[in-house]
């Protein structure tokens, strides 16, 4: 089968003839159709992340396919269903984090096109409890980007307790932020979007922002101050800058929810104005299994829309370029 395959954090992925994996106990063969490009495989190939993935190993976490073979002690998934394999591969099922429906900080998980091999390949093998079924109806390049940019913005829109009527700014209207503002219209709220780039402004004012913000021409705080403040800002831009800015966003009692990971790791936070603004600040990461099927239905449902550009998988290091060009609209799909 062909796999795109990191060898060294310093050189191209490689694509490879290598043999199909055969599932082992719980597992399931997946013949992906179609798989997301994440800035996070851009970071696990690069090795730019503290822990960094064991080479050589595949990416990809935004797979969709057939399941083509279950092993031994398979319950609950089927020869012929579509599944999609999320960044969660893996988790203990028994610590205190996972048996309280927070699975996502189980300490012992295992993480799809990091620890496991990815879905940027013909075939990939998944734990059988942890992919997730695909509605009829919903094709599967439309939901690879909801099986990581779709569900990690949901589970920020739901973090950050976000009422109706409640107004919602989102830093970054790409693949992640186009979604977000999606979901937090769902909730209810008025959104205003907030980028550098025309286009995704006039993408976000399509699906529905309230108001837009180009941070390239204006400054973001004074503009969303003049609107009122924010009650929450979701954060979708690796930038210091873009978090603080968010921050001095919001109105008393705002929220501040963290998703986007800066290289550097590092945020300044005013003490005196979240102490005294009853700021929250929280962190999101990604989403569980019981919110990636209701991001699935809500798409199912017509409530969402995905903006993609398909690639063929042999375009991987230039897509990898496009992603952080920024020249890329949306989420980039791999069709295989």
């Amino acid at each position: 089968m062909r796999a795109a395959v990191v060898t060294a954090f310093d050189q191209p992925v490689e694509l490879r003839e290598v043999p199909v994996p055969e599932p082992g106990p719980g597992q399931v063969l997946v013949r992906v159709e179609a798989s997301g490009l994440c800035h996070t495989d851009i970071h696990a190939a690069r090795g730019e992340w503290p822990v960094k993935p064991a080479l050589p190993f595949v990416p990809g976490h935004e797979g969709v396919g057939v399941v083509e073979e279950t092993g031994s002690a398979v319950t609950g998934r089927v020869v012929g269903e579509r599944v999609a394999i999320p960044w969660l591969g893996y988790a203990c099922g028994t610590c205190a984090y996972c048996v309280s429906g927070r699975e996502t900080l189980c300490e012992s998980q295992l993480n799809s096109g990091y620890a496991i091999d990815g879905g940027h390949a013909e075939y990939a093998v998944a734990h059988a409890a942890y992919v997730v079924p695909v509605p009829d109806g919903v094709a599967p390049a439309e939901a690879a980007p909801l099986t990581c940019a779709g569900v990690t913005t949901y589970k920020a829109v739901k973090v950050s307790g976000l009422r109706p009527a409640e107004r919602a700014a989102i830093f970054g209207i790409g693949g992640l932020g186009h979604l977000a503002q999606q979901y937090a219209q769902i909730f209810g709220a008025e959104t205003v979007a907030v980028d550098v780039t025309e286009d995704k402004l006039r993408l976000a004012r399509e699906l529905g922002a309230a108001h837009t913000v180009n941070a390239a021409l204006a400054d973001p705080v004074a503009a969303i101050r003049a609107l009122g403040g924010a009650d929450v800002a979701v954060v979708l831009a690796a930038s210091p800058r873009v978090l603080e800015q968010a921050h001095a966003s919001l109105r008393r009692g705002g929220r501040l929810v963290l998703v986007s990971l800066p290289k550097d790791n590092t945020m300044r936070l005013p003490i005196f104005e979240t102490v005294l603004g009853g700021i929250s600040v929280i962190g999101s990461i990604v989403g569980t299994r019981a919110d990636l099927a209701e991001v699935f239905r809500l798409h199912a449902a017509g409530r969402t829309k995905v903006i993609y550009q398909t690639r063929k998988l042999e375009e991987i290091n230039q897509s990898f370029d496009d992603v952080l060009a920024g020249t890329v609209p949306a989420r980039l799909v791999f069709e295989l």
